[in-house]
């Protein structure tokens, strides 16, 4: 095989990452060549490149709830919307989501990863009721249980009651077989203020970590796998029997905050690589990596819109460019700002060549 050489004269052999440094025949041409592809030109606009192939496939990406037919399925958000809530990196994703994987003790065990999806599952007071009354002679409320459920949650009813007074101030309670009968304590009730009660009563947390209202268990690959609807990634990671590597969720900015701004980045690049390529488009990963290094690079988690990574450009005329064109323009001219013209925008805008491919050369011809 003929030597490929790179820059400088090296051996791209000896360029390639350790692990394939023991390549030979077949593999190592494989290697070389996918090297090869991997590989652009010094002055090549690989932000121009990156950017259009994101966007102009994602023109063809429509609204498409995930759906598989003939079994339960939690429905997220998918296809462009996604796509704009992660460029944009919205605090809140509309569908909060959560996959949650379990270790080597429980993975296997469904008895276990049953357990494990209880304690995950936000359980309101409203879910265990069978049946609710208001005694207007007495001014009480009364709550009859579901035993099977509570049974199957493994809770009792002192401990109900023990979260309903825990953040609900003037009233008793007291317990009769599996009623509730909640008095408020305060002289001046009337029939309005009962009702009112009875409903705050309703949405009361009993168990489970707040905000995670579906849980989804599936087996998958062998072992069992928690999908959530809901997203709280500090509280679950607390939880015994959760496999705190693999465990993530869709919200950038959660695990930014848990985990770090690398695993920030890597979400970023995993969350829109899986919406493209479920919707049929295959864009390369590096475009995304591109992006998602201009979202990340400063240590925090930046949109590529106005206020993040377009609005906080150097270049006047670049920003100027991209949105609110006046305020950009009159700020910099009550500032003295000065554009350098050092990137693609600005020169485009007054005409000049761009320094990318042969822009990036200046030649000087002396006669």
């Amino acid at each position: 095989m003929a030597k490929v050489r790179g820059e400088k004269g090296a051996n791209i052999k000896e360029l390639l990452p350790k692990k394939y440094q023991d390549l030979k025949g077949k593999e190592l041409e494989k290697a070389l060549e996918r090297y090869e592809k991997m590989r652009y030109d010094y002055g090549e606009a690989i932000g121009v490149v990156a950017a259009q192939s994101i966007s102009e496939p994602a023109t063809q990406i429509t609204l498409r709830a995930y759906h598989a037919a003939g079994r339960v399925q939690l429905v997220t958000t998918q296809g462009l919307p996604r796509l704009i809530e992660i460029f944009d990196a919205r605090r809140e994703p509309k569908t909060p989501s959560m996959k949650i994987y379990l270790d080597e003790r429980y993975a296997t065990d469904e008895e276990k990863a049953k357990e494990i999806a209880s304690k995950i599952k936000e359980t309101k007071l409203k879910d265990l009721l069978l049946e609710e009354r208001l005694d207007l002679g007495e001014m009480v409320i009364e709550l009859v249980i579901d035993k099977d459920k509570i049974s199957l949650l493994n809770l009792t009813m002192e401990q109900i009651s023990n979260a309903i007074t825990k953040t609900t101030h003037n009233v008793e309670i007291k317990i009769e077989d599996n009623i509730l009968f909640v008095r408020p304590t305060s002289k001046s009730i009337d029939i309005k203020d009962l009702q009112t009660l009875r409903v705050r009563l309703r949405e009361k947390h009993v168990k489970g970590i707040k905000g995670i209202t579906q849980i989804l268990l599936e087996n998958v690959n062998g072992e069992w796998v928690i999908s959530t609807l809901g997203s709280n990634l500090r509280k679950v990671l607390e939880i015994n029997g959760v496999d705190k590597r693999r465990t993530y969720t869709n919200n950038i900015h959660e695990v930014a905050s848990v985990l770090g701004i690398e695993a920030a980045r890597n979400l970023i690049v995993k969350e829109a690589l899986e919406t493209m390529r479920s919707q049929g488009v295959d864009t390369d990963v590096r475009h995304l990596m591109l992006v998602a290094d201009m979202m990340c690079f400063s240590g925090e988690v930046k949109a590529i819109g106005r206020y993040g990574v377009a609005g906080s450009k150097s270049s006047v005329l670049a920003r100027a460019n991209f949105e609110e064109t006046i305020k950009h323009l009159t700020r910099a001219a009550y500032r003295g700002e000065e554009d350098k013209l050092t990137s693609i925008v600005e020169n485009v805008i007054i005409g000049n060549v761009v320094p990318v491919g042969t822009g990036t050369v200046k030649v000087k011809y002396k006669g």
